[in-house]
């Protein structure tokens, strides 16, 4: 016998524009009926959240952890690209993403890669070819392209990249963009391939001229990147045309709020409340054909009950008609898997970080808190016995990246500004894309102790002073923990504020220190091969 459920409130038709008191019945996991009544309870039901772009691994935890905290926000669907442990476990990655969101409670829906590696001036964990994507793409659980971030391979109609596309058009899925800055001819070409959305805006202008082209903007506001002050106005604007996205986020912010805080965002600086339901619940379920609720008969029962609409505090989450997430508890059951890892560096010794004395001025990275682009730089260093020094006092530290899959490479080691760090060096092996070993410091000792931390660990965060040491072992590919949310949130807090403890003003020095190897975001980073004109996709001479 299949049991019905009844649950009564001041329901939010999104589609209709209207909000009445009514009944839902659900029966089997889905809507049967949604009646209007007279009395009902006092609270409200809507459809859940979706959020349009993320990295589940960035969080640090599996889907199973992510997804109990994320219920408690609303979120009842991703769209996921599990693009950062495919650079490091490839197929068994995506693999292991897929398994473990099986029993999340939350409907997590996976892309296939398209880019691993990111580009072909590092060293990843695998490669993921136009054959492999063409395997995934065939199979139901995968739904889409991931983010296309090999623009220039777009542009000059690159052969591997065409067939990655076109595996993508034959199948009807949809194909998502990553092109920072493109304007002009360049991203109506890039548009015209069938890729259909772009993360990556940075500016009002640059959104409005993509959704000319037809493209669908996603608002991006993670831990890092956080474009919604400047995109926002495209929600009164063009709201078929948007998507929420966290694209990023750290367990620390995860722990504080999700897709719901756009909404909340949205609505107070006063925009229309169905639009901002429609971006943030029904436009991902369009544009990526979703088997995700938007509250409505013959749906899925996936929405969410919320007290008020003033706080927009999350009560209750359904997902297909289960409930998950009630007044602070999460109602979802863990299985057990093997922890993927691809890990063979070995400890690095403190010669090995030494700069010879160069022409000068000599290229620095200067890094910018709250954005994935950086600003090039030059500047005159200090030379010691030979060999070229940090300046704390110009605030240049060094910045080494070291192959983490190939034992006993030597590291590339460049300049970098922004991060401020006294006494004191950081190491991380969540570096975007291919997540080698990425450090800076202002001292060689301490940044081949953060490094050899890590070694010792097979992946994780390390901070370093003189007389004391952070570390948070992440073993699932050097990404992830199967500690839960908080747990992983509290230790990256204590390491946030290590870190700021000694002279660091960035907001998430990890989450910076993360994408300083994104070679596919400008102006200038480094990779485990050198120094990287982000711009001209050419190394700097060494």
């Amino acid at each position: 016998m299949v049991t019905q459920t009844k649950i009564s409130g001041h329901i939010m038709d999104v589609h209709a524009r209207r909000i009445f008191k009514g009944v839902v019945c659900i029966e089997g996991g889905i809507i049967t009926s949604i009646t209007e009544a007279e009395h009902v309870i006092d609270q409200f039901i809507l459809p859940g959240f979706i959020d349009s772009h993320i990295h589940i691994e960035s969080s640090m935890v599996t889907p199973f952890e992510f997804a109990k905290t994320a219920l408690s926000h609303g979120t009842v669907a991703t769209v996921s690209d599990p693009h950062e442990i495919a650079n490091v476990c490839g197929m068994d990655g995506i693999a292991f993403m897929i398994e473990s969101s099986r029993s999340a409670g939350i409907k997590f829906f996976f892309g296939a890669p398209s880019c691993v590696p990111a580009t072909s001036f590092e060293t990843a964990g695998a490669t993921l070819t136009a054959a492999d994507i063409d395997k995934l793409l065939a199979s139901d659980q995968i739904l889409y392209l991931s983010e296309m971030m090999n623009y220039p391979g777009v542009l000059h109609e690159d052969e591997e990249v065409m067939a990655k596309i076109n595996a993508a058009r034959k199948r009807g899925k949809p194909i998502d963009g990553h092109a920072p800055g493109l304007r002009g001819k360049d991203v109506k070409k890039y548009i015209d391939t069938g890729i259909t959305t772009d993360h990556e805006c940075t500016t009002l202008e640059e959104a409005l001229e993509k959704i000319q082209y037809g493209m669908n903007i996603i608002i991006r506001e993670g831990s890092a990147a956080k474009n919604f002050e400047a995109l926002h106005p495209i929600i009164g604007t063009h709201p078929e045309k948007v998507m929420f996205c966290s694209d990023d986020k750290h367990p620390d912010d995860l722990l504080k709020g999700h897709i719901n805080e756009l909404v909340i965002r949205a609505l107070h600086l006063g925009y229309d409340l169905f639009d901002v339901l429609q971006i943030a619940c029904i436009n991902p379920i369009k544009h990526y054909s979703l088997p995700v609720g938007s509250l409505r008969i013959g749906d899925n029962a996936d929405f969410i009950i919320v007290s008020d609409t003033r706080e927009w505090k999350i009560s209750h989450t359904y997902v297909d008609g289960i409930l998950r997430y009630a007044d602070g508890n999460s109602y979802i059951h863990k299985t057990n898997q093997k922890l993927p890892n691809q890990f063979n560096a070995t400890r690095i010794q403190t010669d090995a970080l030494k700069v010879p004395t160069r022409k000068m001025p000599v290229p620095v990275i200067k890094a910018i808190d709250g954005s994935l682009i950086t600003e090039k730089d030059e500047r005159y260093l200090k030379e010691s016995g030979g060999y070229l020094i940090p300046d704390p006092n110009q605030d240049v530290l060094k910045v080494c990246l070291l192959n983490r899959y190939n034992a006993g490479c030597e590291p590339a080691i460049g300049f970098i500004k922004g991060f401020g760090l006294i006494n004191c060096a950081i190491a991380s092996t969540v570096a975007h894309d291919s997540h080698n070993i990425i450090a800076v410091g202002d001292q060689d000792e301490m940044i081949a102790k953060a490094i050899n931390l890590l070694v010792a660990s097979k992946g994780g965060l390390s901070a370093v002073s003189q007389d004391q040491e952070r570390h948070i072992a992440l073993p699932i590919a050097g990404l992830m923990s199967d500690l839960s949310v908080r747990e992983i949130g509290e230790m990256y807090e204590s390491i946030t504020k290590f870190v700021q403890h000694h002279g660091s003003t960035l907001r998430a020095p990890f989450m910076t220190l993360s994408f300083m190897a994104l070679l596919v975001i400008p102006k200038i980073k480094i990779s485990d091969k050198g120094l990287f004109d982000a711009e001209s996709f050419t190394f700097y001479e060494p």
